[in-house]
């Protein structure tokens, strides 16, 4: 069976990297990471995800959604780690998600329009006890796991601590539970774990976005960079680094793409394919970016250049939910037991 995009998920993803280029590119991404007592939120970069549907993608439509699902939600992902977009968008979605999956009818109401808007920003942590969530100070509405089940925690009831980070591209906070919270009444071991599996590929896409534009980087650069007279990717020993990269990067796509259309689908094997999708887009993030590195030669080191961007991101993102190590485990765990 031909296992692909459709046009209309490739629009989609077209569209985000259209006005990242235009609108955000890396120029205003360096603005966020050299603002380091800033909030890591640019208002113009989240009045469009609002505007455009980035933030509605998974939400339904009874809710002012567009009622898609988990492969167009990971098709946006991949566009903003390619552009190593700032912002809360991934803390948002699945922020809603759990409140679409384990919420309340009424919770549903009151949320799940002003997520998918853009006029409340959400958070989003599995991790029980004081933990640094993504994004947490600037959220109106924090999802946080308390016992086996979740809560709703809205501003007011949990204080957010800025801590600092090596990617600039984020912010973190520590978060403390001051008051009480709404638990969502739907979310049981099933829902958690289905919840773990959507929040893992869309890191997995992000780092296969991240992986994708260094490599692509690192070859037009090496295509007129010159040594000896003659471009240096013309050279054995970095025209076939360059080449298994590729590779690398291309299974990790496929495989994320397959991972997101399991869960969505509900499909035996969502486990292993998860745990594939995002041990590949760790090992290949990691190693692409590291290679965009050492292949722009000196400058590839420097702050003015791009490549840590890139690089820290993946660094940072390829342990979130289970490096690519814990990731081969759970995949032997699954397969012989």
């Amino acid at each position: 069976m031909f296992f692909a995009l459709t046009d209309d998920q490739r629009e989609f993803g077209t569209a985000v990297t259209t006005y990242l280029a235009e609108r955000f590119d890396l120029e205003a991404v360096r603005g966020v990471v050299e603002d380091a007592a800033g909030d890591g939120h640019p208002a113009a970069l989240w009045k469009a995800a609002g505007e455009q549907g980035w933030l509605a993608v998974t939400v339904p439509e009874e809710h002012d959604g567009l009622g898609l699902g988990l492969v167009e939600a990971q098709v946006i992902a991949r566009a903003l780690g390619a552009g190593v977009a700032p912002g809360p968008w991934r803390g948002t979605v699945l922020a809603a998600e759990a409140i679409r999956l384990a919420g309340s009818p009424e919770q549903q109401a009151a949320w799940l329009p002003r997520l998918a808007s853009g006029a409340a920003v959400g958070a989003f942590s599995l991790r029980a006890g004081r933990t640094a969530v993504e994004y947490a100070a600037v959220a109106d509405v924090i999802v946080v796991r308390d016992g086996d089940g979740l809560v709703l925690v809205e501003r007011g009831a949990f204080t957010a601590e800025p801590v600092g980070s090596y990617d600039g591209t984020t912010r973190l906070a520590t978060v403390t539970v001051d008051g009480p919270g709404e638990a969502l009444p739907g979310a049981g071991a099933a829902t958690v774990a289905d919840l773990t599996a959507r929040a893992t590929v869309l890191v997995a896409s992000d780092l296969a976005g991240v992986a994708r534009e260094a490599i692509t980087r690192t070859v037009a650069y090496d295509r007129e960079r010159e040594q000896f007279g003659v471009p240096v990717g013309s050279f054995q020993a970095i025209k076939h680094a360059l080449a298994d990269l590729h590779v690398g990067v291309t299974m990790a796509e496929h495989a994320v793409l397959y991972a997101a259309h399991t869960v969505d689908t509900g499909a035996e094997g969502a486990d292993l394919a998860v745990a594939v999708a995002k041990a590949k887009a760790s090992d290949a993030a990691l190693a692409a970016t590291a290679a965009m590195i050492q292949y722009h030669g000196g400058i590839g080191y420097t702050w003015e250049h791009e490549a840590h961007l890139f690089y820290k991101r993946a660094k940072r993102l390829a342990g979130q939910f289970g490096d690519a190590d814990a990731q081969r485990a759970r995949i032997a765990e699954l397969t012989i037991g």
